[in-house]
């Protein structure tokens, strides 16, 4: 269950000095601390995962698809840092060993009951703002995929087992099952 722990202004120092296998993200100075993940969530993101990356594989793309944890750090300051669960990089001067310095082009949230207000409206804004092109919010107890494409100006619905089209590839769809 993801938490919020105690009010404050924190920094990314206060995520860096998190004890080992303690994760959290850090909005606006608020950390948000996480629980591990449940099997469904896990077994939702291997899925996509493994869909994304054998795409871009067999298309010999240049973009690169990371799965969680991985530091998404969408503007130049120490308050923000966000763990999103898939993310698709296509620039990849973007990436270091510390993680992602500005928008990633493609990014997916796999809701759990206490992330939704979260995924749905925080990190909706932050990634909108921030230049993000699609951001999918998955939500296995629904079984429902809501589709943002900033791009287009456009918000889709789609269920399990329909085709979702990705917008930052032609021809390319996915159907969550």
């Amino acid at each position: 269950m993801d938490i919020l722990r105690k009010e404050g202004d924190y920094t990314l120092e206060d995520i860096y000095a998190l004890p080992d296998g303690e994760r959290a993200e850090l909005i606006d100075g608020k950390i948000f601390y996480m629980a591990p993940p449940s099997w469904k969530h896990q077994r939702i993101l291997g899925y996509l995962h493994n869909q994304i990356y054998n795409y871009i594989q067999s298309r010999n793309g240049q973009c690169e698809v990371l799965t969680a944890p991985f530091a998404v750090f969408l503007n130049e300051d120490d308050i923000n840092y966000l763990e999103p669960d898939i993310l698709v990089v296509c620039d990849l001067s973007k990436l270091d060993e510390s993680g992602c310095h500005g928008a990633p082009d493609w990014i997916i949230e796999i809701v759990s009951p206490s992330s939704k207000p979260r995924d749905y409206l925080t990190k909706l804004f932050k990634y909108r703002t921030a230049g993000v092109r699609e951001y999918w919010i998955v939500d296995g107890d629904k079984k429902m995929t809501t589709v943002y494409s900033f791009a287009k100006d456009a918000v889709e619905q789609y269920s399990f087992g329909e085709d979702i089209p990705v917008g930052i590839y032609d021809g390319f769809s996915i159907c969550i099952r």
